[in-house]
């Protein structure tokens, strides 16, 4: 696996498409703070991790559906890829859809939202937008 953020978003879409109620991915540190900004966000319900085998965990991620079992992530884009990274001064930090979905930002402060990079006037490397 080359890029497991794309991964992780793809499975994520993947599952919200067959209307799952979860689905799982390996874990990383990375791949659960995104989950943790997901859940604080409102995209999706939450996660669980599951040690049931000491070598290989995996994060369980319950799916979000709004209305007519729409999920709540209309749409997810990687920016910054393993060949192009993408990075951003704190003011430079782009806003989507009108502010209304989500910026993932990796700062020298941890992985952040836009808003929380603006907050602490961080920039860094773009990781991708979700709304």
């Amino acid at each position: 696996m080359i890029d497991p953020i794309s991964d992780l978003m793809t499975r994520i879409r993947n599952a919200g498409l067959a209307n799952h109620e979860s689905t799982r991915s390996p874990y990383s540190k990375m791949r659960a703070k995104l989950l943790e900004i997901f859940r604080d966000e409102g995209y999706i319900e939450g996660y669980d991790l599951d040690e049931a085998d000491a070598i290989h965990k995996e994060l369980i991620i319950h799916l979000k559906y709004v209305g007519n079992n729409k999920l709540a992530v209309r749409k997810m884009k990687k920016v910054s890829r393993p060949g192009c990274r993408i990075y951003c001064a704190a003011k430079d930090i782009p806003k989507v859809n009108s502010g209304l979905g989500v910026v993932v930002v990796s700062t020298s402060k941890g992985i952040v939202t836009d808003r929380e990079a603006r907050r602490l006037n961080v920039g860094g490397e773009i990781i991708c937008e979700i709304w």
